[in-house]
């Protein structure tokens, strides 16, 4: 008997071609992009708050070391904010309009030279300038002169001191007269060293000189003259950095709107500012009468 064999039809192979999007699934996938990328960036955005919040903290720890290495190196007299004999900072003002070409004439805003390694802290610190600026702070200057000559660089410095700190003109704005200027460590007793604040960032449209004046005008129970003289820094969401007698730092969140206006828009220091919960923040750490 014969054998037959049989053989399956062969069918042409098919491959699988290059099959490309339909524009239908293009926009679905840039729609899932989009969509993560919106639940993504404030998280990113917030995780980017807080590590410039640690270091600027870790910055106002260091300043505060450098300052109480000095404090013990003079028998416990402090540096002056501003003006009088020992000042931390030269008479040598920034400028604070935020605008970097304008800012640029002033080389304080851009040469560390100028002020900071004149410092009497400056020696303290390990020649390290980064301490002397928050993280978060943007703001730029235009150098006339050097090796940056022309070049749009950062500025140097965002960190001043409390103007009770020895200052020769803290008592003269309104409602200071009276209150106790400390000269040495030890009078750091009321309102007491870790509720006395020593250093504290200021925004670039407010620095000028190394101190920044607080206005005990209206504290405690007058809130309707408080002021705000300069203002703080509030670089971390509506936050700022302080640091503190006893050594500590802190972030401290601010309030009230007036304390944080748009960066940029302060054309004047010394305003009114009454029920500010901000301003009596600071009243309450800065000073008391004797």
């Amino acid at each position: 008997m014969q054998r037959r064999l049989s053989v399956a039809p062969s069918w042409p192979c098919r491959r699988p071609g290059n099959r490309a999007f339909t524009l239908s699934e293009l926009l679905v996938v840039i729609a899932i992009i989009a969509i993560l990328a919106a639940l993504l960036l404030p998280a990113l955005g917030r995780a980017k708050l807080r590590a410039q919040a640690v270091q600027c903290m870790n910055n106002g720890r260091q300043m505060m070391l450098c300052w109480r290495m000095y404090v013990e190196d003079n028998n416990d007299k402090v540096p002056s904010a501003w003006g009088s004999s020992g000042a931390w900072l030269g008479k040598n003002s920034m400028s604070w309009t935020g605008d970097p070409v304008a800012d640029g004439a002033n080389s304080s805003n851009w040469d560390i030279d100028r002020d900071i390694a004149q410092s009497c802290l400056w020696s303290y610190c390990s020649k390290s300038p980064g301490i002397w600026k928050c993280p978060a702070d943007t703001s730029m200057a235009q150098a006339t002169s050097g090796p940056h000559n022309g070049q749009i660089i950062p500025r140097v410095r965002s960190v001043s001191m409390l103007s009770w700190f020895n200052s020769s003109d803290a008592e003269n704005f309104p409602g200071c007269s009276g209150y106790l200027k400390y000269a040495k460590l030890s009078e750091v007793l009321n309102p007491g060293p870790a509720m006395t604040f020593v250093f504290l960032d200021e925004r670039y449209d407010s620095i000028n000189d190394g101190e920044f004046c607080t206005s005990m005008s209206g504290y405690p129970d007058q809130p309707a003259a408080f002021y705000l003289i300069d203002f703080p820094a509030s670089y971390h969401g509506g936050a700022g950095g302080f640091s503190f007698a006893d050594g500590h730092s802190e972030i401290h969140k601010w309030k009230d709107s007036r304390t944080m206006p748009p960066l940029g828009s302060i054309t004047k220091l010394k305003v009114q500012s009454p029920n500010n919960p901000d301003s009596f923040w600071m009243a309450d750490h800065s000073t008391r009468k004797p």
